[in-house]
């Protein structure tokens, strides 16, 4: 999810098209329909007329995780969700899909709409975002929508099955947790990929470790490309060889018509840029891999652990 202080909210979504094009002058103020104090964030829900706003308070701060309008499921009003749809022309099969990290579920559920017959999985850890989300903001379940209360990475463990495309977008206030920014976490998500798989993941520019988590995902994956959007870039990252841009525009254009979908992938494509991890303009020399600060054994009890907000 965006990491976004909740003062400059109308800045972060306003102006983005048609789709969601909304007079500031007709925003109400924000009103708060309900607080909730999970195991893991502290929850606040707003409602800002016509929108409903799903955000976490960290640190004394208050972050944007989702943003919903109830007049339309699909119109994804914050400008990186909408980019997480691009590993959409990266995949000669879409069969399935997992999202780790729900938050109001706006990727998953458009994803669900345009795409019905695709078996949409989305993973969120706490069981309250999940009430929540399916309170105020139109997620339930449907044929091939399953949202599950899960720690990401636990659930990859303990799972069997394989996806054409994983994204992931789960945030704690300004961060990534970090056992799912590790070498370890990866190769999990590896081996959890379909053949011609991607990894579609949101990594905001401000987030700690930023270099480093480019090239702790650029070690497990050959190919790692970016699409930026404001202060967020949505990383792609696969296996074999570098996808070719005629080839990639001509499976944007093919789904696009195939699904109509509201975002056009090809629309997309001028954003894209390749990661050089030897760039040091664009990746830090000094950037290390991530890797678990934990044993395996003890992978279980410490994400636990990890999981947890501080007291």
């Amino acid at each position: 999810m965006r990491s976004v202080i909740f003062s400059t909210f109308a800045i972060a979504f306003l102006g983005m098209g048609p789709a969601s094009a909304v007079d500031p002058g007709k925003l109400e103020p924000p009103r708060l329909l309900e607080q909730r104090e999970s195991l893991y964030n502290n929850i606040f829900v707003y409602q800002r007329s016509p929108y409903v706003i799903l955000t976490f308070g960290h640190n004394k701060q208050i972050y944007t995780e989702s943003v919903f309008n109830p007049a339309d499921d699909r119109d994804l009003l914050v400008p990186y969700t909408q980019l997480m749809t691009a590993g959409l022309m990266y995949t000669a099969n879409v069969k399935s899909i997992l999202e780790i990290g729900t938050g109001g579920g706006r990727t998953a559920w458009y994803l669900h709409r345009f795409l019905p017959d695709v078996r949409v999985t989305s993973v969120e850890l706490d069981p309250a975002v999940v009430e929540l989300s399916r309170k105020y903001f139109g997620l339930k379940d449907e044929p091939n929508f399953v949202v599950e209360a899960k720690d990401g990475r636990l659930f990859l463990a303990q799972s069997k099955d394989r996806y054409d495309i994983i994204m992931i977008d789960a945030y704690r206030g300004p961060f990534v947790p970090f056992h799912l920014l590790t070498k370890e976490f990866y190769q999990i998500v590896r081996e959890h990929l379909a053949e011609g798989g991607v990894v579609v993941q949101n990594v905001a520019s401000d987030t700690m470790l930023f270099d480093a988590a480019m090239k702790t995902i650029g070690s497990v994956f050959p190919q790692l490309e970016f699409y930026k959007s404001e202060e967020n870039f949505v990383t792609v990252a696969y296996d074999g060889p570098a996808r070719k841009g005629e080839d990639l525009a001509a499976a944007a254009a093919g789904r696009d018509k195939a699904h109509g979908l509201r975002y056009p992938l090809a629309g997309m494509l001028a954003l894209r840029k390749p990661v050089d991890l030897n760039d040091t303009q664009m990746i830090s020399p000094k950037a290390t891999v991530l890797t678990d600060d934990f044993a395996p054994v003890e992978a279980l009890k410490n994400i636990e652990r990890h999981n947890r907000k501080l007291p």
